[in-house]
């Protein structure tokens, strides 16, 4: 067996080399095919919408902006286990991890917890791996329609802890609903 007659995928195709005829030369039939294709789309309904008046009904599966979370009390979820950081296929997500210490109880849930805790949202595919790989469910995506917001400089495109923890007061309004549900 030779080397080219081995196919890993079996899509492989032998190329033929075959003189075109005088019409294939032409592009004739080619340029008839286009002419056809605009024409048809010409006359169909316009898939455009006006913006400020109209808005586009996002997709049920739709993600957001990452968000680390926080319990009732307002301590963070995240154990810095780091199995989001692994299941990222971007490679978006970095972490340290340290020991809490003994007057930080009240910000942290377990012994553990990331000190740092980067995403960087120019690799970030928004796939929500993460989200299903986390076993504290301490990082989810919103459903937020705000991405992240433009700019010139790379260093803006990282978001730590600060841009990513959930605020204390959403926390506490979180923990309310669930109690009542």
């Amino acid at each position: 067996m030779s080397i080219e007659t081995i196919s890993l995928s079996g899509r492989k195709k032998m190329v033929s080399n075959k003189e075109m005829t005088f019409w294939e030369r032409l592009y004739l039939v080619a340029i008839v095919k286009g002419l056809f294709i605009t024409l048809k789309h010409l006359f169909r309904k316009k898939v455009t919408i006006h913006y400020p008046e109209q808005v586009r009904e996002m997709s049920p599966v739709y993600r957001g902006q990452h968000q680390l979370k926080r319990d009732e009390q307002g301590r963070e979820n995240c154990t810095a286990c780091g199995l989001c950081a692994l299941s990222c296929p971007a490679e978006a997500i970095t972490m340290k991890a340290a020991e809490r210490k003994a007057d930080e109880k009240h910000l942290y849930r377990e012994e553990k917890y990331a000190s740092i805790y980067e995403i960087n949202m120019l690799r970030c595919i928004f796939c929500g791996l993460c989200e299903e790989a986390c076993p504290k469910d301490a990082i989810y995506l919103t459903t937020s329609k705000v991405l992240v917001p433009s700019s010139y400089e790379r260093e803006d495109f990282i978001f730590g802890k600060d841009r990513l923890v959930m605020p204390l007061d959403v926390a506490i309004k979180n923990a309310q609903l669930n109690n009542a549900n």
